[in-house]
């Protein structure tokens, strides 16, 4: 009984390790890139800062060559050596538009990773 513990013990671990993301293997972060969103709508001048346990950063989004201002708030949290920016929520600064962003970026020794 000991022995079949141990192994299911081993094996969560192993499991459990083998299911942790290696954010630093994520592409670094350009600008611009394809909105989450789609539609065609580019992302521009997103560079989050991380302070007071959130990352944000205003950004550009571009339909059909009209830029719209928005910015976008995530919650900073300790990850691997670095700050996971997850759980983004972005408003449009003029107050039209307000949501939620399945989007991450993984920030460590200044480098900004986003999420494939």
């Amino acid at each position: 009984m000991r022995f079949i513990l141990a192994t299911l013990v081993t094996l969560g671990t192993i499991a459990g390790a083998a299911a942790q993301t290696n954010y630093e293997s994520w592409p670094v972060l350009k600008n611009p890139f394809p909105s989450t969103g789609g539609n065609n709508v580019m992302i521009d001048k997103y560079d989050p800062v991380v302070s007071g346990g959130k990352c944000t950063t205003d950004f550009t989004a571009i339909i059909e060559g009209k830029p719209y201002y928005n910015e976008v708030v995530f919650d900073a949290v300790p990850t691997a050596g670095g700050i996971l920016c997850t759980n983004g929520k972005f408003r449009a600064k003029d107050g039209s538009a307000e949501g939620t962003t399945p989007f991450e970026v993984f920030i460590k020794d200044g480098v900004k990773r986003a999420k494939p």
